[in-house]
């Protein structure tokens, strides 16, 4: 595929659609939050700094785009594991991407490079080190680059936690490459952080996005330490054992000892646990890194040498022994969970001890006097943090400058004064007359041509004024706007139940269209009153909790948008869900690659709730895009048939 060249069934012509990229290529039918506004903005040529949360969706701000726009994508990523996780969800993908970097086996680093030089390749992913060998750029600048992406973008802060000097000589990008689009990334920077970013990376001239912090699945915990180090195991093993036995995740402590230890002790208690730290040798690193990335189950034990670059999807939990450095440190480890958009858990516990062992680290550093200034004001309000007695995620957001008001998800919001709460209220609310929302839904449906999806009704009912809408000219229908006084949460529930009313029918294909159900005749004409429940703000809760019925996504559990999807989700079929799982596994096992870079659980979860019987039902999940559609339509759909028959057709 050549980038930005995207066949549609039956299609002869070609098309650089972003949207219909989104679709075809990566299997969602509308973009999340900013991301639309992201990529037409690089699409025209401007630069950008985007801060999105881990989950939301950042790298599609530059894929897309790079698939849009002429020549290939050179993207700056700091980590092997990083580079090799993204080429190898985009080759699954059907995308033509690279990475160049000292782990390559012998001339493989010459084989990518020609096929740079050839155009065969749609993006490429080089570390900063290679970028900027002497005259390696220049070499670049005679090729017809499309863009420029600079991941984890807060490594050229020395405000930030990951600071690497060589991110600082990527200012010369914009010399190189005059008129190239650059756009920088990071889920984690503060507004000091930012202003650097921006002024060493020459951004002065673009726009910054910033997207909601907010990463709704996840539930801050945080505990005093008990004390002594047996104490504060038992801590950490009665955590894991009532709520995570048998799920991925991440323990974070400050030595490479106490790494070994914590993981021998866990795996003496039933847990396949392994440690993870810089002085291994890297074959056993490497080794270790593949078993968290490959297999379920497995706990890592590691510092803060483990996770930049880690894309697991189903992490569970990350448990913190020992402090982080900063609230952005913490942000950002505490982020590797939950990125699926399900239930995950952030528990850290903490003592005075910590903080007096930072604090001291700090002020024995070679950093000047400002820098230490700047560490020690962070450890201060990571303090301030864990000592809070109001809600832990307001506190979190306000540090990066978002207000919010109390989540109802974290321990001070629960009153959580014992180790597992009780299961919480996932019911809906009282019934009440819908009739009027429904009339507004369904004319919005009429009035934009029924033909397009969920989200896209919504955001004409809302106001907003997107690209998509303006240059449809759905700015101007009389429907525009009139749903304001109703909160987007709201009108989600609104289309899935009326969809379950059979007053609107969901299409088949990617875009998951709406239309007038056979049935919508007297409600539009005001003979027919809808009783509707009302959406109640609910509390997420971990999956032990729920049965299948219960199990939401992360937006329809919390009101944020966090679903790719805006289609009506029947309940998962548990065994369905188990045997494509397994399915999965089988196939990344023969691919030698990660099973969720085939599928994430979330597009297994929606097959095992929409369970598909043709490949047309199966371009409805999310997910599931054109190539993967080819590749792997038939096996799943067979493998959903087969459970179907085994558990009776159900």
């Amino acid at each position: 595929m050549r980038q930005g060249e995207i066949k549609g069934p039956g299609e002869a012509e070609t098309v650089a659609d972003p949207q219909r990229i989104l679709e075809t290529v990566f299997g969602f039918p509308s973009f999340r939050g900013p991301q639309e506004e992201i990529v037409r903005h690089v699409i025209a040529g401007g630069d950008a700094l985007v801060l999105m949360p881990t989950g939301g969706g950042k790298s599609l701000c530059y894929q897309i785009p790079a698939l849009c726009r002429p020549g290939a994508a050179i993207v700056v990523s700091p980590l092997i594991a990083l580079m090799h996780n993204q080429v190898s969800a985009l080759r699954q993908a059907g995308v033509r991407a690279a990475a160049l970097n000292s782990g390559l086996p012998a001339g493989e680093a010459g084989r990518i490079e020609r096929a740079l030089r050839s155009g065969e390749l749609d993006l490429v992913y080089v570390a900063p080190e290679r970028l900027m060998l002497e005259g390696y750029l220049e070499g670049l600048a005679r090729l017809q680059v499309s863009l420029i992406a600079i991941d984890e973008a807060h490594c050229v802060s020395t405000w930030g936690h990951d600071f690497r000097p060589e991110y600082r000589k990527l200012a010369r990008l914009r010399e190189v490459f005059p008129g190239v689009p650059r756009i920088a990334l990071t889920a984690t920077a503060d507004a000091a952080t930012r202003r650097d970013i921006v002024e060493h990376l020459k951004l002065g001239g673009g726009r910054t996005f910033i997207a909601s912090f907010d990463r709704p699945n996840i539930r801050y915990r945080v505990q005093p330490k008990a004390p002594g180090k047996e104490l504060a195991r038992e801590q950490l093993l009665r955590f894991l054992k009532r709520e995570h036995k048998g799920h991925t995740g991440i323990v974070y402590t400050l030595s490479r000892n106490s790494t070994e230890s914590i993981a021998a002790w866990l795996a003496e208690r039933g847990f396949d646990a392994l440690a993870y730290h810089a002085g291994l040798p890297a074959a056993l690193r490497a080794e270790r890194q593949e078993r968290f990335l490959k297999e379920d189950g497995v706990v890592i034990v590691a510092t803060i040498a483990f996770g930049m670059g880690i894309d697991k999807p189903d992490v569970r939990f990350v448990a913190h022994m020992t402090l982080p450095g900063s609230v952005e440190a913490y942000y950002q480890e505490t982020g590797r969970a939950g990125r699926d958009g399900l239930p995950a858990d952030a528990w850290m516990i903490h003592s005075q001890a910590d903080f007096d062992q930072q604090a001291r680290f700090i002020r024995e550093s070679e950093a000047p006097p400002e820098i230490k200034k700047v560490q020690l004001g962070k450890l201060d309000a990571l303090a301030a943090y864990c000592r809070t007695a109001s809600c832990r995620r307001q506190l979190l957001l306000k540090y990066f400058g978002e207000e919010s008001g109390p989540c109802g998800n974290c321990d001070i919001c629960l009153g959580m004064a014992r180790e597992a709460p009780a299961p919480l209220e996932r019911d809906a609310g009282a019934p009440y007359d819908g009739t009027e929302p429904v009339r507004k839904l369904l004319s919005c449906v009429y009035r934009t041509g029924q033909k397009y999806n969920a989200r896209h009704v919504v955001d004409v009912l809302l106001g907003r004024r997107t690209g998509r809408i303006e240059a449809l000219g759905h700015d101007g229908l009389s429907t525009f706007g009139i749903g304001r006084d109703t909160t987007r949460t709201e009108w989600r529930s609104i289309v899935r139940q009326t969809v379950a009313l059979g007053l609107l029918d969901l299409g088949p294909g990617v875009h998951g269209a709406l239309s007038l159900g056979k049935d919508c005749g007297p409600v539009l004409k005001g003979q027919r009153a809808v009783e509707l429940r009302r959406v109640k703000k609910r509390r997420v809760v971990p999956s032990e909790w729920m049965d299948d019925a219960g199990v939401q996504t992360a937006s329809e559990s919390t009101g944020e948008d966090e679903s790719a999807s805006d289609i009506y989700m029947p309940p998962l079929d548990e065994h369905i869900f188990q045997c494509l799982r397994a399915l999965r596994k089988r196939l990344a096992a023969e691919q030698g690659v990660p099973p969720f870079v085939i599928f994430h659980d979330t597009t297994l979860r929606a097959m095992a709730s929409l369970k598909p019987s043709t490949l047309w039902g199966m371009a409805r999940v999310p997910g599931v895009g054109a190539t993967k559609l080819e590749r792997y339509g038939k096996a799943f759909l067979e493998e959903v048939g087969k459970a179907k028959d085994a558990s009776g057709g159900a």
